[in-house]
């Protein structure tokens, strides 16, 4: 009977762990946010994942948040993750030379780094820049190389705890994940999380986080979620597009801040005009979390 009378015991104190871990996660959801956001993507003609936390409060919003979406270039933020472990590791410098020899071309129609004459020697440093700025492809395949390959950024972010997160395209064993999502892949939860711990210095180190958010607050695709936040307040962020794919993530250090994650899949309009629908749709959810925290 005693030992009966202990296993009750145990299930009944799990049970009350379990009810207080969810009355927890239940105070932590801004309800009210979360429904004018539902109310707000309802209809749209494709998969949209958001994912909202006020910095302020550590309240969040949550739809399709664990979801897996295709990164697009929002996969160059881990790429940035993998450059400054090294550089940390004193593997790299920030500033050293590196010298580009024409062998990894791949949109010279829209890249900078394509352009260079061989044997130029640029910067780490700018091609990092152009890598989160303008979204330079090719100088973000030559940064994945020299990081490691997404081998060994992937063997990094699980080393993080990032297990959603990972980089596909030229990654041995990764062709499958690839084929369906493309360059890379993640949630909206988790590249939240991951802007979150960056503004919090907690990813390497606070120089090194320090240093991403410099380098993401130099933003040029500037018209889509970013359109919606006056120009006067700092923000960081990295969007990503392919056809049937728009996302953005951004960290907006308002009066009130706060981390933004929108994703979208198998959208119907593959547009590039500025009606796209999921980019209209992202503009207005941008309007709408900016002014309910800030307004």
């Amino acid at each position: 009977m005693h030992i009966k009378s202990l296993a009750l015991k145990k299930i009944f104190l799990n049970l009350f762990c379990f009810c207080i871990v969810l009355s927890s996660a239940a105070q932590h959801k801004d309800h009210k946010l979360e429904k004018k956001i539902a109310d707000q993507i309802k209809g749209f003609n494709g998969q949209m994942g958001v994912y909202v936390k006020s910095l302020k409060t550590g309240k969040t919003i949550s739809i399709n948040g664990d979801t897996v979406f295709p990164t697009a270039s929002i996969v160059k933020v881990p790429i940035l993750i993998g450059i400054m472990n090294r550089i940390h590791n004193n593997e790299l410098s920030y500033h050293q030379k590196l010298i580009w020899y024409d062998t990894l071309n791949y949109d010279p129609g829209e890249d900078i780094v394509a352009y260079l004459k061989p044997q130029t020697a640029i910067e780490l440093s700018k091609v990092m820049m152009l890598m989160m700025t303008i979204s330079d492809n090719t100088g973000s395949l030559w940064l994945q190389s020299i990081a490691g390959t997404g081998t060994r950024i992937n063997r990094l972010l699980d080393s993080m705890g990032y297990t959603a997160t990972r980089v596909n395209s030229r990654t041995p064993g990764r062709e499958q994940s690839r084929s369906e999502f493309g360059w890379g892949q993640t949630t909206p939860n988790e590249m939240g999380k991951i802007f979150e711990d960056i503004v919090n210095g907690k990813i390497i180190n606070k120089e090194s986080c320090d240093r991403m958010l410099r380098i993401m607050g130099r933003q040029y695709w500037d018209e889509e979620a970013l359109s919606s936040i006056p120009p006067t307040v700092f923000v960081a962020s990295k969007n990503g597009a392919v056809n049937a794919s728009r996302s953005e993530v951004l960290f907006v250090n308002a009066k009130h801040p706060y981390i933004l994650s929108v994703f979208t899949k198998n959208n119907k309009d593959t547009s590039w005009e500025s009606s796209n629908e999921a980019w209209e749709l992202t503009r207005k959810l941008s309007k709408l979390v900016w002014n309910y925290f800030n307004e």
